[in-house]
């Protein structure tokens, strides 16, 4: 735990200095869920999603292969499960960012799923 202060400097920071825009990416993340919510084989629930996390679940296994395949195509993302997938949005994603990025996995799930 030695490291425990550099870590607590770097969360004091971001409530001094990145608070107020939390809820961009909040935001951000209820746009992305939403445009997920629309892609075939992609399932999950907008109203569901009250932070920065977006969890998706997917027609059948395949999330590892999946992410894999969305970070090819300049997304990434982490498998959760055989079927489970964690998203998150943050400082340096955009709205802009988030149609890209559903647009991106809607290609990557008609090929996959």
């Amino acid at each position: 735990m030695r490291q425990v202060g550099v870590l607590c400097a770097a969360a004091l920071y971001a409530l001094d200095h990145h608070l107020p825009r939390l809820a961009d990416d909040h935001a951000n993340a209820r746009r992305l869920a939403e445009g997920l919510a629309a892609v075939r084989g992609i399932g999950v629930d907008p109203v569901q999603v009250q932070t920065n996390i977006v969890i998706f679940e997917l027609a059948g296994a395949g999330a590892a292969n999946f992410v894999s395949r969305a970070a090819a195509a300049g997304v990434r993302l982490h498998a959760i499960g055989p079927s489970r997938i964690r998203a998150v949005t943050h400082l340096d994603v955009s709205g802009d960012d988030i149609d890209t990025a559903v647009r991106a996995l809607g290609r990557v799930a008609a090929e996959t799923l």
